[in-house]
């Protein structure tokens, strides 16, 4: 069964990969329709930069997480080499850690030394890193739940502009964006328990403000050819 923490590093990578599809494909594909009303063209660009954005999406994630899970894996072998060497020493951080976190010191010490005995790695980990040994990040996972979100959220700009007729296409491609940007910008905000309202608002700022500028650029270049 998947742990907490790689639900959440899942739903971290989904929700950023949603973002990022409906934001890259919707300022594709309004800019490809403000320099032409060719749904050839619009369809052709929209599905070229899905598989290149959803690529390199799931590139970037794995290069990122891959650099995380070597880090962890660094903290892990430097740690048992620590209580190898100086197991003494390591108790005392130990103690020390809960004494910082409000404990007394007798009672740290307690709590130091049977974590100690239960599992003296798991606990220096915890204590020091906030790691799990058995579940360090996955770069496979995120990269796939990058990907495949990158791809799912930028199907909306993208059937809502090859489906609908010429003189709404934009403006209702324009309204679906900032519904489904709203919509990810909530879980977003929500899974990191941030405030709701100000990462709605700025995901909404920030696709407008892309569809916006990339309309104009395919205007003013369209209509100059």
């Amino acid at each position: 069964m998947a742990s907490e923490k790689s639900k959440l590093n899942w739903l971290r990578a989904a929700v950023l990969g949603a973002n990022d599809g409906i934001v890259s494909i919707a300022a594709l594909v309004v800019g490809v329709a403000g320099a032409s009303t060719d749904l050839k063209s619009i369809t052709t660009a929209g599905i070229a930069g899905m598989a290149a954005g959803a690529l390199s999406m799931a590139a970037g994630e794995y290069v990122s997480v891959s650099t995380q899970r070597d880090a962890e894996r660094a903290y892990i072998a430097r740690e048992k080499r620590e209580l190898k060497e100086d197991p003494e020493r390591e108790l005392e951080e130990l103690v020390l850690y809960y004494q910082q976190k409000g404990l007394k010191h007798k009672t740290a010490r307690v709590v130091a030394a049977e974590l100690t005995e239960h599992n003296v790695l798991a606990a220096h980990l915890e204590a020091e890193f906030g790691l799990v040994e058995e579940d360090l990040t996955n770069p496979w996972h995120a990269s796939f739940a990058s990907a495949v979100s990158f791809v799912a959220g930028g199907l909306i700009p993208m059937v809502a502009i090859i489906s609908l007729p010429q003189r709404i296409r934009i403006v209702i491609t324009f309204m679906a964006v900032l519904v489904a940007l709203a919509v990810t910008g909530y879980i977003s905000a929500k899974v990191s328990d941030a405030d709701k309202r100000r990462a709605v608002m700025r995901v909404l700022f920030g696709g407008a403000f892309a569809m916006v500028v990339t309309f104009a650029i395919g205007r003013i270049f369209g209509a100059s050819v």
